[in-house]
């Protein structure tokens, strides 16, 4: 199954699921059933790697970060099986690339998948402290576990 995380920018929250996912997946033992990938709404950052507070939050948790910022393409929509965007404004762009509407079914918003936390959009941590880095990476990890039951097999 291939996995799409989706922000804005594409250097704090989606390379942060992104990560947290394949780490997950090794952990669970279902590596091998995922194709993971994140990317952003807009090309800001394209070519830069994950934020260093966000990258310091991960590794703190044991976390390996890798992976370079780019910018979501309409062919995403076909190629990915789940499409998952960090907030409204990011799930409201992502919607728009499928002028179609062949892929709705497969866009969703992460915090559908969570379970400890009711916050209904992942926030952006960007222009806030370490409070901010960590309550996503919390709400990361509480999603993908959700998902890794939801869909591995």
């Amino acid at each position: 199954m291939n996995i799409l995380f989706v922000c804005l920018g594409n250097i704090c929250r989606s390379p942060a699921g992104e990560n947290i996912f394949r780490h997950a997946v090794k952990q669970a033992g279902v590596a091998d059933q995922w194709e993971i990938d994140s990317s952003g709404t807009e090309a800001w950052h394209t070519g830069k790697g994950p934020d260093a507070r966000m990258t310091k939050t991960l590794e703190s948790r044991g976390i390996e970060v890798t992976g370079k910022a780019r910018q979501i393409s309409e062919q995403d929509l076909q190629d990915f099986d789940l499409i998952l965007t960090m907030d409204n404004e990011n799930f409201a762009n992502v919607c728009k690339l499928d002028t179609k509407g062949h892929y709705g079914g497969k866009i969703k918003k992460f915090t559908s998948f969570c379970k400890q936390h009711t916050e209904t959009e992942v926030p952006d941590p960007y222009y806030g402290g370490q409070d901010g880095f960590e309550l996503v990476a919390d709400m990361l990890e509480d999603g993908c576990t959700s998902i890794i039951e939801t869909y591995s097999q």
